[in-house]
This record gives structure tokens, C-alpha cells and sequence, in this order.
């Protein structure tokens, strides 16, 4: 049900070149937040701390800190680097939350847990009404081209 593409964060271009994150040996996850607050792509050294405080309600599918991604992979092929993972999925639960609004995608090994960027889900999106699927794009979740 994502509606929205990644928006990186403008921070992510920094930490990356301050090797704040290490891919894919990193723990990277997805915490899904309300409407109470607004990301945008130059919100300032953003955390996950910044957006925790309006997490979802636990319960259903959906863990306190959001979902860890599986299968993280970071590779290289002519020149563009690629971040991917498996795409995330929670089933329909009578249990769930009814007011997402965003999904904050996170480095949680860094010791801030730095935020890397954010998707629009299109809200409120309701476990409890239906099964929530965020699909990355096929050609990956972030790319970095370097061209010559």
C-alpha cells in the first residue's frame, strides 16, 4: 500500500561520506509513524528519536521501533552503487494500528540511529482494515551514480 517513492534525506549524501553506515553488515529498519508529524528531505540531522515519539501503536504485526529489513545487500555495477532489501509486508490484523501515515527507513546499529530517508504512505493505512505491503523499486531501495 505504499503510495510514495524513498525520499532521501539530504543528510544521508553527508553520512555516507562520514561512514556512518556500513551495508550491509548494518541492522537498517522501517518505523512507521502518524500524521502528528511531517518529514521532509531537509529535516536537519534526523533520527529516529525525532519521529518515535509519533510511532504507530504496537500490537498486530507491527513490533515498538518498527520492522528490521531482510536481505540487505549494497552493490556496485558500472559505476552506480545500489542499497536493496527484501520488501516489507504485514498481514491483516484485527489488532493493529489504523493511523499510519509514514515509514522512516533507519540505521539502528548506528548509536543515533540515524534516519536515511522516508515514504509517503498515502494515510491514515490501517493493519486493521488490510494487509500492508511496501514494495521497493526494482531497481533497488537507494542508487548512487557516479558518472565519469
Amino acid at each position: 500500500m505504499a503510495r510514495g517513492d524513498l525520499v532521501l534525506f539530504e543528510e544521508f549524501a553527508l553520512q555516507i561520506g562520514q561512514e556512518k553506515h556500513n551495508f550491509p553488515s548494518d541492522t537498517l529498519k522501517a518505523g512507521i509513524v502518524d500524521a502528528t508529524i511531517t518529514p521532509t528531505a531537509a529535516d536537519a540531522t534526523p533520527t529516529w528519536g525525532d519521529y518515535s515519539a509519533n510511532e504507530v501503536g504496537t500490537g498486530g504485526g507491527y513490533t515498538a521501533n518498527g520492522m528490521t529489513l531482510a536481505g540487505v545487500a549494497y552493490s556496485e555495477a558500472g559505476g552506480v552503487a545500489t542499497l536493496d532489501a527484501n520488501d516489507l509486508a504485514l498481514i491483516q490484523d484485527a489488532s493493529g494500528f489504523t493511523d499510519g501515515f509514514w515509514l522512516i527507513l533507519y540505521n539502528d546499529t548506528n548509536a543515533t540511529d540515524m534516519a536515511m530517508g522516508f515514504v509517503d504512505l498515502g494515510g491514515p493505512v490501517s493493519e486493521v482494515a488490510g494487509p500492508i505491503d511496501v514494495a521497493w523499486n526494482a531497481s533497488g531501495i537507494a542508487t548512487v551514480t557516479v558518472t565519469p
